[in-house]
């Protein structure tokens, strides 16, 4: 799962041009928040995996820093009718083992994500790929089952080498790519390290080492890099250590908005949340305001749909529910619920919920305990449920046991990054089980759609359904910081969070 760190995913282009001091620099460390689940990128669900993947791994193209897409293993490509892309490879790319990159690696990378037995997470975002073939070992040609608009900018998923697979590799904890960097140690919970790849195909990096250092609380890792023992820190950052980072001249930084959200997950497959009309008046208790402007101190904004504001698809007449607690009670007891002394109750039954988040994150933690006061104010049974990044995503939200948990998504490259594989019925991270026929049909146009302006059209009624019926509640659109030590010369960020520029290309 995608983490707000996505983020998650997941994923922002650091550019760092050349400067003696950067020349100089041998071993870069970079504070993350938690550790990666896999580096095999048909199955990563964490931003530190993403992170890491784009590292080790290549994909057909890279997205520049506006979201458009580059060349990158493929060097060129044609699309010459509405369901036909041809992809041309470039010469002398080579995987870390030395094997050369042919066009039936790509071919197997995408067969096997494509599988449902291979429960990639990100399966849903390429099911309109009809069949992937090998004319000859540098061409790849994509057929589509329907016109698909947002195909290149998924086209970065990592290449994985068929023969180390097919061999019984275990490409999740020994990754074999064709990326500026290779995985050399990975002491689990606690740091990755690798090293540059001497054959990297656009020339080798000077740098001695990346290192990938685990420190999960927030404040710790600002702690760690004040205190000189971290490089680089990111996103997610509790709002009092970036403004003091901030007033640190000693700091570079970037302070920008995001392409992440911060949102409420309810599982309609949870009979007390199963209701839209209830998730609406519940989704009037949370306060907006409080939890953006005084927990995360003005760091995000509060959001008013799932659509992005920085997103060619935005639409301000979308509107979710805003903070109302008499409006919450009215539409409670519009439902049936009578107060039984402090708690509405229903046949014989305590109106209650949980809401849950994970440890790593005390914003988080501090907003569930806020919410859980107001609900409980307004006559809901509230209990908070906190655990450990893994356990709340992987064994908690990811096999959908959560009723209203607070997350986030990063990443959001495109609208339909955001909502297909999240609320289309047969969506692959559909954790709160939502279905509707009406919006399966939008999202599907809206894929389908190659006119943006139809495409607009489509996810603004789609935000509108989502916003109506409160699969999720958007609590904020996320911002995006970063921390570096001026011995890195001048870094450039835009919020993806991805660090491959940071081990500057310079040929040797």
């Amino acid at each position: 799962m995608i983490r707000r760190h996505l983020l998650a995913v997941v994923f922002f282009v650091l550019s760092v041009p050349y400067s003696p001091a950067w020349a100089q620099a041998q071993t870069i460390r970079v504070g993350i928040d938690v550790d990666a689940g896999t580096l095999d990128p048909r199955l990563a669900r964490d931003t530190s995996a993403y992170r890491a993947i784009d590292l080790i791994y290549d994909g057909l193209v890279r997205l520049s820093p506006d979201l458009k897409p580059e060349p990158n293993l493929a060097q060129s490509w044609q699309n010459p009718d509405s369901k036909t892309w041809v992809f041309k490879l470039r010469d002398g790319v080579t995987f870390h083992d030395g094997a050369p990159l042919t066009a039936d690696d790509v071919v197997f990378t995408f067969q096997t994500l494509l599988k449902p037995e291979t429960n990639a997470p990100l399966r849903s975002l390429f099911t309109p790929i009809a069949k992937v073939e090998a004319p000859d070992q540098k061409t790849v040609v994509f057929t589509l089952s329907s016109p698909y608009a947002p195909l290149l900018s998924y086209l970065e998923m990592g290449i994985v080498q068929k023969k180390a697979v097919e061999g019984g590799a275990d490409i999740g904890l020994k990754p074999i790519g064709t990326g500026p960097m290779k995985l050399v140690r990975w002491d689990r919970g606690s740091r990755m390290i690798l090293e540059p790849n001497p054959g990297y195909w656009a020339g080798a990096s000077k740098l001695k080492e990346l290192q990938l250092i685990v420190i999960s609380d927030n404040t710790a890792r600002a702690q760690a890099f004040e205190a000189k023992d971290l490089d680089l820190i990111q996103s997610p950052l509790s709002p009092q250590d970036i403004k003091r980072l901030q007033a640190n001249a000693n700091f570079g930084n970037v302070v920008t908005s995001g392409l992440g959200i911060t949102y409420l997950n309810f599982n309609a497959g949870e009979a007390v949340v199963a209701d839209p009309k209830l998730r609406r008046a519940l989704a009037m208790l949370v306060d907006q305001k409080t939890i953006v402007g005084d927990i995360y101190q003005g760091v995000d904004r509060v959001a008013s749909s799932i659509l992005l504001p920085s997103s060619w698809a935005f639409s301000a007449s979308v509107k979710q529910p805003t903070f109302n607690v008499a409006g919450a009670k009215k539409a409670i007891e519009a439902l049936g619920w009578k107060l039984a002394g402090n708690v509405y109750a229903k046949d014989g039954k305590k109106l209650s919920v949980v809401l849950s988040t994970h440890s790593e994150d005390p914003n988080r933690v501090q907003s569930v305990e806020y919410m859980q006061s107001v609900f409980q104010q307004a006559g809901v049974e509230t209990q908070v449920r906190v655990t450990d990044w893994p356990a709340f995503s992987t064994n908690y939200v990811q096999k959908s046991q959560h009723q209203i948990a607070l997350l986030g998504w990063l990443n959001i490259v495109d609208p339909d990054r955001l909502m297909y594989s999240q609320f289309h019925s047969k969506g692959t991270l559909n954790w709160g089980k939502y279905n509707n026929p009406a919006l399966d049909k939008l999202l599907d146009d809206a894929r389908e759609a190659l006119d943006i302006n139809l495409r607009k059209a489509a996810y603004g009624k789609a935000a509108q359904i989502i916003a109506d019926d409160v699969p999720y509640y958007v609590l904020s659109y996320q911002g995006y910081q970063m921390f570096y030590s001026k011995s890195l010369g001048v870094v450039k960020g835009n919020p993806r969070g991805y660090l491959r520029d940071l081990i500057a290309l310079q040929k040797k």
